[in-house]
């Protein structure tokens, strides 16, 4: 068997969809989705497998004017990931068009000066098709793109389009992962990053990024369950009410989601355990930079 592997990542502004369409393009979930943006900090490999071509996608961090350290190292790793890749998938929001953030990825496509780019217009079911052409047709006038796809990564129209071309491009060479994995991402961190998701959609503006979870505790037991022991991580003891909720209903409600992803992806019962403490400034400890991937002295 003639055997094919490429790497594609997948630039765009925060919130565009990057996540969800890895999702959908491996099939399950191996990177977390929220209304919030920025909320995917480090690189997620997805992994596919298409009859001899297996495709390694990198979902990479938005990219955004950075303000914080952690900003500037996510903003970092989204750039490392385009140059490590084969191929280069831009998302753009169909419905926002080239704002601010799309403007500067765009520029610095430019400067990279790649042979191709594939564009992605996602969210094309919100836009009427005169504005949605109009779009499409001025960025096609920049001459960056060898072609573009209009997909919906939410419902999957136009997913199955992507997913061939980009498989079609892939070089001869053997695979990089076992043909069963989906992902590169350790059960672990997996498991904090689904308990971070939930923590988001729970909380929507209360508790803007001043949240980590941290998988402390992994224990296998005689009964084929799994007992999982994680820490929330803050940076005030003002936050930690909003966290708990009143009587502590929040983070019931917070570990009952979980738990129940967590149990369908693992296929198995979960028990897990969710503690909330204070660490000041968890988001300039070099240590936490290391666990996610990212450059700390960037």
């Amino acid at each position: 068997m003639n055997t094919r592997c490429g790497f594609v990542a997948i630039l765009g502004a925060p919130n565009v969809g990057k996540s969800t369409l890895l999702n959908r393009m491996v099939g399950t979930k191996v990177s977390i989705v929220s209304p919030k943006v920025q909320t995917t900090r480090t690189r997620v490999l997805g992994i596919i497998l298409k009859e001899e071509t297996q495709l390694v996608i990198i979902d990479t961090p938005g990219i955004f004017q950075p303000r914080r350290r952690l900003d500037r190292a996510m903003v970092a790793a989204a750039w490392s990931g385009a140059g490590d890749a084969d191929e280069v998938l831009l998302l753009i929001d169909a419905k926002k068009g080239i704002d601010a953030d799309t403007a500067r990825i765009l520029d610095g496509l430019k400067k990279q000066k790649r042979d191709t780019v594939i564009l992605a217009l996602n969210k094309v079911d919100t836009v009427n098709k005169p504005n949605l052409l109009e779009l499409a047709s001025g960025l096609d006038s920049l001459g960056l793109f060898s072609e573009i796809f209009m997909i919906s990564a939410l419902k999957g129209s136009g997913v199955d389009d992507l997913a061939a071309h980009l498989t079609a491009r892939a070089p001869e060479g053997p695979w990089m992962f076992p043909e069963d994995q989906v992902s590169d991402m350790p059960m672990r961190l997996l498991a904090a990053e689904i308990t971070r998701e939930k923590l988001y959609l729970q909380l929507r503006q209360e508790l803007p990024y001043a949240a980590t979870v941290e998988t402390e505790e992994w224990e296998e037991r005689s009964d084929g369950s799994l007992r999982i022991g994680q820490v929330i991580y803050i940076e005030r003891e003002s936050q930690k009410g909003i966290v708990l909720g009143k009587g502590g209903t929040r983070i019931k409600a917070l570990g009952s989601a979980s738990r129940t992803e967590l149990e369908d992806i693992l296929e198995r019962k979960v028990h897990l355990g969710l503690f909330v403490k204070v660490r000041e400034k968890w988001g300039d400890d070099p240590e936490r930079y290391r666990d996610w991937g990212l450059n700390f002295d960037v």
